[in-house]
């Protein structure tokens, strides 16, 4: 699953382990999530779209094969 967490992370200067603080994740979680290597759950994806002010969908782009 694409996602545009790091680029909405710059916005807001915050840094990996920031936003994990935040959702309450390790800052491995983030990397792996905006590395691709994982997907989120519905619940930390919503969490994390909080922190944005911004939608799932904005946020996450499904590929092909998902």
């Amino acid at each position: 699953m694409k996602n545009r967490i790091k680029v909405e992370r710059a916005k807001l200067n915050l840094t990996q382990q920031e936003l994990a603080n935040r959702v309450a994740v390790s800052r491995q979680t983030i990397n792996s999530i905006e590395a691709e290597r994982y997907v989120p759950s519905t619940v930390l994806s919503i969490k994390i779209s909080e922190v944005f002010r911004l939608t799932v969908n904005d946020i996450f782009e499904l590929d092909q094969e998902d």
